[in-house]
């Protein structure tokens, strides 16, 4: 789990911090302000925000309007010293709030609570693509792979390709838990709909299908973090 800590307070930060280290969690990315969450943010994704309510210029929860509207899947936990902006708080879809001076045994449960929503999320993805004048809400198993094209991405599925408006690295964090592996910065494939892999030129990996007739190359770099995936696995 990727987690953003946003707070002006240097001595919060580092609370907040060993707890979560102590609780299991070590990707976790420390910022001070608004301006700074919101360059991260769009650097990479993250699974979940811890806000401060009370930072300068840009509150934590105008900063949580605008972290939802960039990431609607982004899970938001607010901490504060004071109680009266919990309703505010739960208006914008936060999963908790945490009011200072708070326990390690609440940060917690409230942690259980974004695993089991996290959980849910990915039960009931569904990615919604354009092919031609037609629109197909697509489970993820229903796609074989997934290819980069300039500033959109071609699922290709029994029915064909059809185009979605994202990049490849956002719906790559979108289909993480349903089998899918980067091969090449262009490709994702589903893990599941593998038929063979043949050894190809510069230890490069050539991918086939269960189900469509299409071949993929992998790059050396992703055809060694394909290897690696699967010799730590045994």
């Amino acid at each position: 789990m990727k987690i953003i800590i946003v707070d002006d307070e240097e001595l919060a930060r580092a609370r907040l911090l060993r707890m979560l280290t102590t609780l299991g969690y070590s990707e976790i990315t420390e910022v001070t302000n608004a301006d700074e969450a919101l360059e991260a943010i769009q650097k990479e994704s993250f699974d979940l925000a811890f806000l401060d309510i009370n930072m300068p210029k840009i509150s934590g929860l105008e900063l949580g309007y605008e972290l939802r509207c960039i990431d609607e899947r982004l899970q938001i936990i607010f901490q504060t010293a004071y109680e009266e902006h919990a309703l505010k708080a739960f208006d914008i879809g936060a999963l908790g709030y945490l009011v200072k001076p708070y326990s390690i045994d609440q940060l917690k449960t409230l942690m259980q609570r974004v695993t089991s929503a996290q959980t849910q999320q990915t039960k009931d993805l569904r990615i919604l693509s354009k092919n031609g004048d037609n629109y197909l809400l697509l489970k993820p198993e229903e796609i074989f792979y997934v290819k980069a094209d300039l500033s959109e991405v071609m699922l290709r599925t029994a029915k064909g390709f059809s185009y979605l408006s994202q990049k490849i690295s956002d719906l790559e964090r979108k289909l993480s838990g349903h089998n899918f592996i980067k091969i090449h910065r262009s490709y994702l494939i589903n893990i599941n709909e593998i038929k063979e892999i043949e050894t190809i030129e510069q230890s490069k990996l050539r991918f086939s299908f269960k189900n469509c007739s299409d071949d993929i190359e992998s790059s050396k770099d992703g055809a060694k973090a394909f290897r690696e995936k699967f010799t730590n696995n045994c």
